[in-house]
């Protein structure tokens, strides 16, 4: 993907994808890959959870620890392409006032609640991740907060350049459509 740099933002709903695809799509670039929640921790030190905790909020954390991550990481790398993995509230409030003035292409990738369901992973206050295997009920569970997140970041996620849909694809196949559809709206962008 010649000419200019991109600045590639991946987004969508935990367990979507977002880190494993993200990662493998800039490989096939060959950028740099960063993961918002990942370079968050690196840069403040301290687990998410620990973070989410000291500041009480959402809003907070992402004006405190997300928005100065986010700047940095669209400083990175001058003259690269690089892929950014955002976190499912990337183009919310304070996010999105950083990313709405950003030379970028945004990509959400979207997939099944059951497909998430499945892909599903758990990590502890530290950030480690923990084996978990859930009950039916647990499941049900799970599936309808999965459910709401979708519908709920349907809305931010219409401010995105475009979505892919990775439904039945493994991250290798995702990352593959994700380049494609790339291409095809850079295309139409010239």
């Amino acid at each position: 993907m010649a000419d200019r740099p991109m600045r590639i933002f991946l987004i969508g709903v935990s367990c979507v994808g977002v880190t494993a695809v993200g990662a493998l799509l800039a490989e096939r670039l060959g950028c740099a890959f960063y993961d918002m929640p990942t370079e968050i921790e690196r840069h403040f030190g301290k687990p998410l959870e620990h973070l989410r905790r000291e500041l009480l909020t959402e809003i907070l954390f992402r004006r405190r620890c997300a928005v100065p991550v986010l700047k940095k990481l669209i400083d990175a790398d001058p003259g690269c392409d690089v892929v950014i993995g955002l976190s499912p509230a990337g183009l919310q409030d304070v996010m999105w006032d950083v990313l709405k003035d950003v030379e970028r292409v945004v990509v959400v990738l979207r997939d099944s609640a059951e497909n998430i369901l499945k892909r599903i992973t758990f990590y502890d206050d530290d950030s480690i991740r923990i084996k978990k295997t859930l009950s039916e009920y647990e499941r049900q569970a799970y599936f309808k907060e999965i459910a709401k997140d979708i519908a709920y970041y349907r809305r931010s996620y219409n401010k995105a350049n475009f979505a892919v849909d990775t439904h039945g694809l493994d991250a290798a196949e995702s990352a593959e459509k994700v380049e494609l559809a790339l291409r095809e709206w850079k295309a139409m962008q010239e």
